[in-house]
């Protein structure tokens, strides 16, 4: 038979145990995984692909099975890489006396528009002597298009339907589109495995850029800033091949 005092020291422990368990539940519902941390060993830039072939179509591209095989860059998309990559190399370069980075570390969408939006940038680093992780450039399904659902293939003037009701819930999936809120946990969740992976090298760390399309670095961007994916069009835009280094909020 316990004592009263026993009885109550028992209840507070079961409390104790119950608080923190649902803490626990609480925390893996949070889809940012990036809202606990407080630093990054590495630094991280986002890099929209150049204009490509569905940007001058004016449609939604966001289908795996044809994104990854059409939809390439256009000439001006190339061109729009290769000035951001030699204007990074160049600054990457200038500050190397006083930088400790192992090189650049490239992580890319698999869609065209993507690889070949890395592969521009991956020759550009080596052309300047710059060290590249693994000499390659490292294919990402994380970093895939979000999914449009019902308007792939359509006009592009569809995606601020899409927008209109990410403002107020990140978790919709009206017309069958993937929803911010999962696109803010494959990205952040991404970025984890990053810092383990570029950790166990064992050397100083990496600049690394992030290769992928409009809405997965907008959405990842406000993962970053801790801020609800909800808000992520109202984050300054990311015009096509630009290069922004993404700072980890406090």
């Amino acid at each position: 038979m316990l004592s009263h005092r026993s009885y109550l020291t028992l209840q507070l422990i079961l409390l104790t145990i119950s608080t923190y368990c649902n803490a626990l539940a609480m925390i893996s519902k949070i889809p940012n995984k990036l809202q606990h941390i407080n630093s990054l060993q590495n630094k991280f830039f986002a890099l929209r692909h150049g204009q490509s072939l569905a940007n001058i179509a004016k449609i939604i591209s966001s289908d795996p099975s044809i994104s990854t095989v059409e939809h390439g860059l256009s000439d001006v998309g190339k061109e729009q890489v290769s000035i951001s990559a030699k204007a990074f190399a160049q600054n990457y370069l200038e500050k190397q006396c006083h930088d400790k980075y192992s090189g650049v570390a490239i992580f890319s969408s698999d869609f065209t528009r993507a690889r070949e939006t890395a592969g521009i940038f991956a020759k550009t680093v080596m052309d300047a002597n710059i060290p590249l992780y693994q000499g390659t450039v490292n294919n990402e399904v994380r970093l895939r298009e979000r999914f449009f659902g019902d308007f792939n293939g359509g006009s592009d003037e569809h995606y601020q339907d899409v927008w209109d009701v990410d403002c107020n819930d990140p978790n919709h999936t009206d017309f069958n589109v993937e929803s911010v809120n999962s696109v803010v946990g494959r990205t952040s969740g991404l970025i984890l495995d990053l810092e383990e992976e570029l950790k166990a090298t064992g050397g100083d760390p990496y600049k690394v850029i992030l290769v992928a399309h409009g809405d997965v670095l907008q959405i990842l961007q406000t993962a970053f800033l801790k801020r609800p994916g909800s808000e992520h069009r109202s984050l300054e835009h990311l015009e096509t091949a630009s290069v922004r280094e993404i700072h980890l909020a406090n």
